[in-house]
């Protein structure tokens, strides 16, 4: 018997504000432990919560970013629960008039084809505290408790781990690029839960479900789904039930684990909060919050196409990271090379960054200078050599102009000088002269290199070119 899965996502992303959902208190994830907090975030006696404006303004970019019926009447309820890790006894939240409703996410395939995936809503709570378990005891750290949340709930449309990872990648990539959130599922900013069930294909009646929890990376999402996927199968298939429960995804065994039987629904009894009023969007304020969103990945990889002409694979990897994108671009506003910005980019200033686990943000070079560099490699005022060797000096707080012209005086453009060379390697080169002749131009390239090791990479790499041409073109 053949099986399908039925998933549907959950995903928390923590908005990038300055204070919290509902109170003053600093939003910020690098504080020490229960520093950023107030009475508010504990709903004490006479205190009322003020809704962050700047909150629902990013709630609505990335509603829009889905397609989705924005909601201009805004309505909070109070999710009532009593355990650790809400201090007020209850969760504001909207559960009856979420902001967002029927959108949906476009995911690209591996076969080249896309597919269409709906979304039933998006709505603004608050978070919770975060708690640190160890082994006789557990810590709170309140900081996190009252940080504002948008909740994405995807319709039940996901078929396997592959997609679920590219729509968790693309709701990332939105958030992050439209400056809603810093997207850090390690640090919490982003957190995943799964819904999944399998049923025989064709059928119309959904399994049991069960909930995986706390998925912390997009890789971990696809193999706790394909595992799941494997599990309840293998249960089916030997005539076992598969009970309704939460689990979650242990890294070291690569499975999914038991947490706790889900016997009963839970009745969180739901009320429209009494502390905050209804709160009506105008237009121009809906308006204003879509009209200033930064630009999406999807228009600028397009943008990006358009304006400088990279191809696929350069774009997509520099838009894998927002600062590295926006790094590209500053550089790009001062060099007109910008096939060498991304490959310097994404070869050597990557390979660098990794090996000393370093951001973007933290590289030695301004981009000013990087373009300095760049524009004299491109113009082959220096040759590809000189400038490997002054990236490295650069790194190590060189100045990097003062090398550029130092290297590029040094560089040996005299054609008589560099004739004599070139005719010798192209004499002992005969074969080059008969590729040459055929239409085959590698042997430009071949007898530049080989020219290159022969001046120790001081050779004038475009004088050199249209010398070696020309002295082939003589031969013919």
């Amino acid at each position: 018997m053949n099986f399908e899965a039925v998933i549907g996502l959950e995903i928390h992303v923590e908005m990038k504000t300055k204070s919290k959902m509902f109170s003053s208190s600093a939003n910020n994830f690098d504080s020490n432990v229960n520093e950023n907090i107030s009475p508010l975030d504990f709903a004490f006696p006479g205190t009322l919560p003020v809704v962050n404006k700047e909150a629902v303004r990013k709630a609505i970019r990335v509603c829009n970013a889905l397609h989705m019926d924005i909601d201009q009447e805004v309505w909070f309820e109070r999710k009532n629960y009593f355990y650790s890790d809400l201090p007020k006894g209850y969760q504001i939240t909207q559960q009856f008039r979420p902001i967002g409703s029927n959108g949906y996410l476009v995911i690209d395939l591996e076969n080249g084809e896309q597919k269409r995936i709906n979304i039933e809503r998006l709505h603004m709570e608050e978070d919770t505290c975060k708690q640190l378990h160890f082994r006789d005891y557990t810590l709170l750290d309140y900081n996190r408790a009252g940080v504002p949340l948008v909740e994405i709930v995807s319709r039940p449309e996901i078929k396997n781990g592959t997609e679920a990872m590219k729509y968790v990648e693309e709701i990332k990539n939105i958030v992050t690029y439209a400056d809603v959130s810093d997207g850090k599922m390690e640090e919490g900013s982003l957190r995943c839960d799964v819904n999944i069930s399998i049923m025989p294909c064709g059928s119309t009646k959904f399994g049991t479900k069960v909930e995986i929890k706390n998925l912390n990376s997009t890789s971990n999402i696809q193999k706790a789904i394909d595992f799941e996927i494997q599990r309840q199968t293998k249960l089916i298939l030997k005539g076992l039930p598969v009970e309704q429960e939460t689990r979650r995804y242990d890294d070291v065994k690569k499975e999914t684990v038991l947490m706790r039987k889900k016997t009963d629904a839970i009745d969180y009894k739901y009320f429209t909060d009494p502390n905050i009023a209804p709160i009506y969007l105008s237009d121009d304020f809906v308006k204003d919050a879509i009209d200033t969103c930064p630009e999406l990945l999807r228009a600028k990889k397009t943008r990006f196409e358009e304006q400088y002409g990279l191809n696929s694979y350069d774009i997509d990897l520099l838009l894998t990271n927002k600062l590295v994108a926006n790094f590209y671009e500053e550089v790009a506003q001062n060099c007109k090379h910008f096939k060498l910005v991304a490959n310097w980019i994404n070869v050597d200033i990557m390979s660098h960054l990794n090996s000393t686990k370093k951001g973007i943000e933290d590289f030695e070079i301004t981009t000013k200078d990087l373009a300095i560099l760049i524009n004299a490699a491109g113009e082959n005022k220096i040759s590809s050599k000189q400038a490997k060797e002054i990236f490295v000096k650069g790194i190590k707080g060189e100045n990097i102009e003062k090398l550029v012209k130092d290297s590029g005086s040094s560089l040996i453009s005299n054609e008589d000088e560099l004739l004599s060379m070139i005719k010798s390697l192209i004499d002992a080169n005969p074969q080059g002269v008969e590729d040459y002749r055929n239409g085959k131009d590698r042997v430009v390239g071949f007898i530049v290199g080989q020219l290159m090791k022969k001046t120790q990479g001081k050779a004038n790499p475009g004088v050199a070119s249209k010398l070696i041409i020309q002295d082939l073109k003589s031969r013919l």
